[in-house]
């Protein structure tokens, strides 16, 4: 199995290039990042893990600048988001940035989706809340109009982009594209439609929601072979990882604390069992 990592990072914790380095020369397969422009300080959104917001949610690194500076030093780590909130971007630049790291990286960039959970962040971003999820398929709609290999044009209900000239192209014509989200009809739908997998958060309830997904999938008429399941901030342990086996799963990405270099580089040390 391909183990990668997550972080939250942050002013306060490991930079992405010591961290970049050391995941490489240790073996791990990928970095992969989350993103919040920011955190309304007056916000009635729940945090989805409960409790008090955790304070690097506030913190975080753009998660583009910081894989460009961990492509710049490593030649095969594995390079994602997870994930970028897509409605809050404009759509034009964002296929720009993705294309431009997938280039540079020579194609080692996974292009994570999510839908968000912040509303007050959303809102200032002139996001409507009931509309994000469309807003976002029409986005990766129009990024790909511009990855395509000929001049195209793309006329949504939200974004629209003349035919245009646009390069580098990301390779293969797009990056892999995992969609994050809740188990469910719906997001199973979306994926076989519009991705390459699904990277759900901590692995849970996945004996049920993975032969729903594939059944959806090989409905779709998606070739079973080319389904990527990967369980995404994943706190370790033998069984939990035999288990994603069992079920087919080839990758999974495990959390690191946001914390300084050397209590990074203790768990690298304690997850090195896994590899």
């Amino acid at each position: 199995m391909r183990i990668a990592t997550t972080i939250f990072l942050t002013d306060e914790t490991i930079t992405p290039v010591r961290l970049a380095r050391e995941l490489e020369q240790r073996g791990y397969a990928g970095l992969y990042l989350p993103e919040h422009t920011h955190i309304p300080a007056e916000r009635t959104s729940p945090y989805p893990g409960g409790g008090e917001l955790p304070r690097e949610y506030g913190r975080t690194l753009d998660p583009f600048i910081a894989l460009g500076q961990a492509a710049a030093v490593t030649e095969r780590l594995g390079l994602g988001t997870g994930i970028t909130l897509v409605a809050q971007h404009d759509p034009i630049d964002l296929a720009k940035q993705i294309a431009t790291l997938d280039h540079v990286s020579g194609g080692r960039f996974t292009f994570g989706v999510g839908y968000g959970w912040n509303k007050e962040e959303a809102a200032d971003h002139g996001v409507e809340w009931a509309t994000r999820r469309a807003r976002t398929h029409d986005r990766l709609a129009l990024m790909r109009a511009l990855w395509a290999g000929e001049p195209t044009a793309y006329d949504g209900e939200t974004a629209s982009v003349r035919a245009s000239f646009a390069h580098p192209k990301p390779h293969g014509g797009a990056p892999r594209t995992l969609f994050g989200g809740a188990a469910g009809p719906r997001l199973f739908d979306r994926i076989a439609e519009h991705a390459d997998g699904w990277i759900p958060v901590g692995g849970g309830g996945l004996a049920e929601s993975v032969p729903a997904l594939r059944r959806v999938w090989e409905k779709a008429g998606r070739d079973p072979e080319a389904l990527h399941i990967v369980p995404y901030g994943v706190h370790p342990s033998p069984g939990k990882l035999a288990h994603f086996a069992d079920l087919g799963i080839t990758e999974a990405v495990l959390q690191l604390p946001p914390a300084d270099e050397a209590r990074v580089l203790r768990v690298l040390d304690d997850y090195a069992q896994y590899l």
